[in-house]
C-alpha cells in the first residue's frame, strides 16, 4: 500500500465508523496528544482536544442512522513526517431524535482539511469540518 492509500485509509476509517457504528478504532486514529485539535461545522465551535472530539465523534455518528458518506477530490501533501489532506465530503442520513421518536433526513456538502503525523503509523493530528 503506497503512502498515500495509508493516508486517505485512515479518514475512511473515521467516516466508516459513523457507517458501522463501530466507534474501536476512532481512539487509534487519532493522535492522543495534547497537540491534537479539532474544529467542526457543528456546535460546539471552539476549539476541541482529543477527548472531547472523540466523544462528539461518537454521539454524532450515533445519532445518525443510514449514514453514507463520499471523499471527492482529496488532495494529499506529504512533507516528511507529515501530511496534510484536503478534500470534499458529502454525507447523508437520517438524523434521528430518540426521544421525540422523529427524523430528519440530512445531506451536507462540504470540505475538510486533516493534518497527519507518522508517529510510527498516521494518525489524525488536526481536523477541520466545514459546511459549503
Amino acid at each position: 500500500m503506497s503512502e498515500n492509500e495509508e493516508i486517505i485509509k485512515i479518514i475512511e476509517t473515521l467516516f466508516e465508523s459513523g457507517k458501522s457504528k463501530d466507534f474501536s478504532s476512532l481512539r487509534d486514529i487519532h493522535l492522543n496528544d495534547s497537540k491534537f485539535s479539532s474544529f467542526s461545522d457543528l456546535p460546539p465551535y471552539d476549539l476541541k482536544n482529543y477527548q472531547t472530539t472523540i466523544e462528539l465523534e461518537e454521539l454524532r455518528f450515533v445519532s445518525i442512522s443510514d449514514y453514507e458518506y463520499q471523499i471527492k477530490n482529496p488532495k494529499i501533501s506529504v512533507f516528511g513526517d507529515a501530511a496534510v489532506v484536503a478534500l470534499e465530503l458529502k454525507q447523508k442520513g437520517m438524523l434521528v431524535d430518540n426521544k421525540a421518536f422523529t427524523g430528519e433526513h440530512i445531506s451536507i456538502e462540504g470540505r475538510a482539511t486533516f493534518v497527519l503525523v507518522k508517529q510510527p503509523t498516521w494518525k489524525i493530528a488536526h481536523i477541520h469540518l466545514s459546511k459549503i
